[in-house]
């Protein structure tokens, strides 16, 4: 859905993601599509949103939900695993690395649900007893193959200094905002904050993602690198770090630790299982199925700027290389959810999750035009996620597209009531940085008293689109091999 832009920071709707752009693609100046052009074979198109959205799915519906434009993907390749990348999976599902013995990595990110959460608590247990809580929900640990590191507006791939931060951001904070709307190229000059991981983005790799979890105090619990060390010396896969890395690797504590993290992140990168790609979206992007005339509307839907305008943010497209979709342009937005009042932080009325701009991340505490933004996740396999937003408040699909649909038009619907009446408008987000929601972008472009941009019929159209992003279909079967979440509306 339309997520927020900050009101000091320009939009790039052209969604490049500069330091990877060959693996990522372009979208520089409009959508860019695959045109057949007969017996001669493909060649690659710019067209703008208007011609793109009938070829993407408008024609789609017309034509009983044949994708009239088959793409060749480029899939990542299924080969056997390195033995740095299998020595990873051995450590991914090892409980005996965490203090308690009994946490590893799955135990947070369940390959069945595309290593999302395994169960529907709002925070996982941890510590060095599993007697304590994290602070947010896990975020899914798929199709993160092309995350780019952490930037802020123009890309720094080719500059090999240091990048500084709060000077981008000050330099972000003198552009003139620009409106987003799916497939609409922006007008301005792009400086918005883009790519890491977790969801502030304060890791800027796959190994660097791996080792925070290792050390939390509420996660796996490792008091130290040392502590890490001395668990992987002690490890029945020990003499494998001393054939890849030398006889001595295991008397070097700091450096054992990082060629073991380089080999989870090995594994994440090469196991197929993180980046499958076998959707029933995939399968009709390459011809191989129909969508169903709910899936093929909710499409339409997913992609119009002025309904659900999901696409601007949630990308459905197929890169100028032929890359399938990711479902993120991977930048941040302050959406203003409700307050969780069942996160054991909240119980303190001044504590205040911020994203960018803190707790946990430090470095642009100052920059207060990021105040209360978060990364926008993929949205495949989302349908097996029993948690969303960055502090859980929502456990259903319905309850997110509820409150797409009328954070703007009825926010009564959306937020509690303070003790005198009145409402509690944006709750988990301190007045002071309210500024940096989104009120242009559809549908939060809307007013109060407004129709709301989608009818009950459309969210359902949408729901079972995005049912459509589960990995596990079979054109045989006609399915996904998962069941459908629970759409229970917001209250």
């Amino acid at each position: 859905m339309a997520p927020s832009r900050i009101h000091a920071v320009a939009v790039d709707g052209a969604r490049a993601v500069r330091r990877f752009r060959q693996a990522c693609g372009r979208r520089v100046g409009g959508l860019l599509c695959l045109a057949a052009m007969g017996s001669a074979g493909w060649a690659l198109a710019w067209v703008n949103h208007a011609q793109a959205a009938p070829a993407a799915s408008g024609i789609a519906v017309m034509d009983g939900g044949i994708n009239p434009h088959p793409v060749e993907l480029r899939l990542p390749p299924d080969r056997p695993l390195s033995a740095v990348a299998r020595l990873g999976r051995l450590m991914f599902f090892d409980p005996a690395l965490s203090a308690s013995g009994q946490q590893s990595c799955a135990s947070c990110h369940d390959p069945a649900r595309g290593y999302n959460p395994p169960n529907a608590q709002t925070l996982q247990p941890g510590g060095a007893h599993l007697g304590q809580r994290g602070f947010r929900p896990p975020p899914s640990l798929a199709y993160l193959y092309r995350q780019p590191p952490f930037s802020i507006g123009p890309d720094a791939g080719e500059v090999e200094a240091p990048v500084n931060l709060d000077a981008l951001a000050r330099a972000a904070g003198q552009t003139a905002r620009a409106q987003k709307s799916a497939g609409a190229p922006s007008a301005s000059v792009p400086m918005v904050p883009m790519g890491g991981l977790f969801w502030d983005g304060r890791a800027a790799s796959l190994q660097r993602q791996a080792l925070v979890p290792m050390l939390n105090p509420v996660e796996m619990a490792n008091s130290s690198i040392g502590q890490v060390a001395t668990r992987l010396a002690a490890s029945p896969y020990h003499a494998q770090f001393q054939q890849l890395f030398g006889e001595d690797i295991l008397e070097q504590p700091d450096r054992l630790v990082a060629e073991a993290m380089f080999a989870i992140s090995r594994f994440e990168t090469e196991d197929v299982s993180f980046h499958p790609f076998t959707s029933k979206y995939d399968a009709w992007l390459q011809g191989k199925t129909r969508l169903s005339a709910a899936e093929a509307r909710g499409l339409d839907l997913f992609n119009d700027p002025q309904k659900g305008n999901c696409a601007a943010c949630h990308l459905s497209t197929v890169t100028s290389d032929r890359l399938p979709p990711l479902f993120t342009d991977t930048q941040y937005e302050a959406l203003g959810v409700p307050r969780n009042p069942a996160l054991p932080m909240n119980r303190d009325p001044h504590f205040h999750d911020l994203g960018l701009c803190g707790p946990f991340r430090t470095d642009l505490a100052r920059q207060t035009q990021y105040c209360g933004m978060f990364i926008t996740p993929t949205l495949r396999n989302v349908d097996r996620r029993q948690v969303f937003f960055h502090n859980g408040v929502y456990r259903t699909l319905r309850q997110v597209l509820d409150f797409y649909n009328l954070r703007a038009v009825a926010p009564d619907k959306v937020y509690p009531r303070n003790a005198d009446g009145t409402l509690a408008l944006y709750d988990d987000l301190p007045a002071a940085y309210r500024a940096n929601l989104d009120t242009t972008d559809a549908p939060f472009d809307r007013h109060v008293g407004d129709s709301p941009a989608l009818t009950d019929q459309d969210i359902r159209d949408i729901i079972t689109f995005l049912h459509t992003l589960d990995d596990g279909y079979t054109a045989t079967e006609g399915r996904s091999a998962t069941a459908s979440r629970p759409t229970q509306p917001l209250p």
